[in-house]
């Protein structure tokens, strides 16, 4: 039995980490084990314009840890006004390193985003001809569709129709949660990437509502079959180039998580390498950890991978139940919170 592995430094290609107190409260978790992230754009109010996206960075960057070598990748928020001119600016400056799409009430913050693709279509003809990136929260919001069939939704009205269209543009699927997301990316590959997160591979829909509910695992999309997460398994462990790490660690306050209407997202960047390697191990897959946590999301987003390298062992270990947050927002719970970790990080 394999008890220590050590991979490249990786990095967190999802990752949402808020701004202000909550900010500082999280971004130290992050930035231990991970050399870059993408972070998420959808504030109140949004990171739409290069302006607004500069202004965060200097904030993400004060928010460090002292020493800390993290990189931070910022995105811009697509919105049906977004000026192509201003996402090519950000994009040549080295600001952004991406757009994101989230269709209008897809999510957390997303009331902003896109109400109509066709406003957005100047947007990613200049996205293609410049070679910028486009993530996707790939949910269809349409009322007639069933929650737990949002993805495929998304992928049949909409993404296999704009590869056609933006043959020459990189797409990442984010938080793939289905063997039908699974499933198209490979099929959509290497134009397609997709993203997946510890907790699509670890939950079914019984644990989140099969005896009791658990409000901490509402996240978007939702977390769904058995047959579900053992595709995303297959995916994720199989070496595929087109899967790689994203966490989509997520942090909320406590009184907003757990409430009469609570919001979706769940805080896991604690725990999430180590849930990572978890999970490569009840796989067999130790050996291909190292591709789809510091690989694969580099060659998708045409970057040099990481010199520095991060070890881990099976040391069990508990992890903490909650982030202390200063000031109105107090704390946030961490998914696993309380429970036994099979794998440490040691170095």
């Amino acid at each position: 039995m394999t008890t220590r592995i050590t991979i490249r430094k990786p990095d967190d290609w999802h990752l949402h980490v808020r701004d202000g107190e909550m900010l500082k409260a999280v971004l130290p978790y992050t930035a231990k084990n991970f050399a870059r992230a993408i972070l998420m754009p959808n504030l109140i109010p949004p990171v739409r314009t290069t302006a607004d996206c500069s202004a965060y960075r200097e904030r993400v960057l004060a928010a460090l840890p002292p020493g800390s070598k993290f990189k931070p990748l910022m995105t811009c928020y697509l919105t049906d006004d977004t000026d192509p001119d201003d996402v090519e600016r950000g994009f040549r400056d080295g600001v952004f390193t991406g757009v994101k799409l989230y269709p209008a009430n897809a999510t957390t913050n997303s009331a902003a985003g896109v109400t109509d693709y066709k406003k957005v279509m100047r947007v990613l003809e200049r996205m293609e001809k410049i070679d910028m990136p486009f993530l996707m929260h790939g949910e269809d919001t349409d009322p007639d569709v069933d929650i737990f069939d949002r993805e495929k939704a998304f992928i049949d009205r909409h993404l296999s129709k704009w590869i056609k269209q933006f043959p020459k543009l990189r797409f990442i699927l984010e938080h793939l949660s289905s063997k039908d997301g699974a499933d198209f990316v490979k099929s959509a590959a290497p134009q397609v990437a997709g993203t997946i997160t510890p907790y699509h591979m670890m939950l079914t829909r019984n644990d989140w509502f099969g005896h009791g509910l658990k409000p901490y695992m509402y996240v978007m999309p939702v977390i769904k079959t058995a047959r579900d997460r053992t595709a995303l398994r297959k995916a994720a462990t199989s070496g595929e180039a087109c899967y790689f790490l994203g966490t989509d660690s997520a942090p909320h306050p406590y009184s907003r998580k757990v409430s009469t209407n609570g919001v979706p997202g769940m805080f896991n960047a604690p725990v999430a390498l180590e849930t990572y390697t978890q999970v490569f191990e009840e796989e067999g897959a130790l050996d291909k950890l190292e591709a789809f946590a510091s690989l694969n999301g580099p060659k998708h987003y045409r970057m040099p991978v990481n010199e520095e390298t991060i070890t881990l062992e099976r040391t069990p270990w508990t992890a903490p139940e909650e982030v202390k947050v200063a000031g109105p927002d107090e704390r946030a719970l961490v998914y696993r919170g309380g429970e036994t970790i099979a794998w440490k990080v040691v170095g």
